[in-house]
């Protein structure tokens, strides 16, 4: 088996010092263009490869970031994912990856993130009891919530306006006419379940309605599906329903058309939340808010290597997103949202 090829190698074949073959690999060290082309030469010539493991070692920075998440079913998360590792990288970082529950394995999770030596953590449609936030925070290591929240404690956060969110869709459909007007709305036990029912029911009542019905969907696709066909299997059903996000959305409005008959719009308008790509295709042209996907990450990885870099203060962020009509709900004449 041949011998490792290390730094020390590479600054022979360069004609540099180990230094500067460090410099050059270590993200946003200084190095000159010179320099870096001789050292990435020397390197690919002898096919070597940074130890990244034993760096952290030595100088106690991983330049690694744990992202948590809890499903990936709804593609709002996949392509916040992908957003992150981008904006992540571009900025010297890699992500670890790590599945979770919204139950005590992401207390498990989170110790394991420690003993990687993350320099931070960002946990993705997660609830972080107060325990967890806590053994975070005496181990130093920051946190930031990506599109959950909570209203105590000191965890940085970064979600979208969920509350003004819920009362601009209250608002389109009360101004459509409609005065039937449902809400399945996203798991309970999350702040923008929460928040989107609370904007909701509040926008409502700036028009004298009520509810007709709230359940809770819990995120879930079979579940908010059942749920619209008991709503709807009855001549007294809603005229709209807004569904707390896209991903139960298409199930609601499927279960609608191809099980009770019932034509979107006409018989039943949808309105759903977060806009990710599948809302746009003709086969459900979903009305929706949309979640500022690009805003929401470049402010959590902001955020968060604020804090791991200059020891910033945490900061609850809150950034609008637009309603984005389409045809899957009945369009109010001259509606400004």
């Amino acid at each position: 088996m041949a011998d490792k090829v290390t730094s020390f190698d590479v600054a022979r074949r360069a004609g540099v010092s180990q230094s500067a073959v460090s410099r050059v690999f270590t993200p946003g060290a200084s190095a000159s263009a010179a320099t870096r082309d001789k050292v990435m030469k020397a390197a690919e010539d002898l096919g070597y490869r940074p130890n990244t493991l034993a760096r952290a070692m030595i100088t106690g920075k991983s330049r690694v970031i744990g992202v948590v998440v809890a499903y990936l079913e709804n593609q709002f998360y996949p392509m916040a994912l992908e957003h992150l590792d981008r904006a992540l990288k571009d900025r010297g970082y890699h992500i670890l990856l790590f599945m979770a529950k919204n139950d005590d394995s992401v207390g498990q999770i989170v110790e394991d993130l420690m003993s990687y030596q993350v320099e931070g953590i960002i946990t993705a449609s997660v609830a972080m009891t107060n325990d967890i936030a806590k053994q975070c925070d005496d181990a130093g290591i920051p946190v930031v919530m990506f599109n959950r929240g909570r209203e105590t404690g000191n965890l940085a956060q970064v979600t979208s306006d969920n509350i003004q969110g819920g009362r601009t869709v209250a608002n389109f459909l009360a101004s459509a006419g409609h005065r039937k007007i449902a809400h399945i709305s996203g798991w309970q036990g999350s702040s923008t379940g929460v928040d989107r029912m609370r904007g909701f029911v509040d926008g409502l009542q700036d028009h004298g309605l009520q509810p007709f019905a709230i359940e809770d969907g819990q995120y879930n696709q079979e579940i908010a599906s059942g749920i619209a066909r008991r709503l709807c299997s009855t001549t007294d059903r809603p005229d709209a329903i807004f569904v707390g996000n896209d991903h139960m959305a298409f199930a609601v409005m499927d279960t609608l058309r191809f099980e009770l008959g019932l034509s979107v719009p006409d018989d039943v308008s949808i309105v759903g939340y977060d806009d990710v790509p599948i809302s746009a295709w003709p086969a459900y042209d979903l009305t929706t808010i949309r979640q500022p996907i690009n805003k929401m990450v470049n402010a959590t990885v902001d955020v968060l290597l604020s804090r791991i870099e200059h020891g910033s203060a945490s900061e609850r962020i809150q950034i609008p997103g637009p309603l984005k009509i389409r045809g899957s709900a009945r369009k109010p004449k001259g509606f400004n949202p």
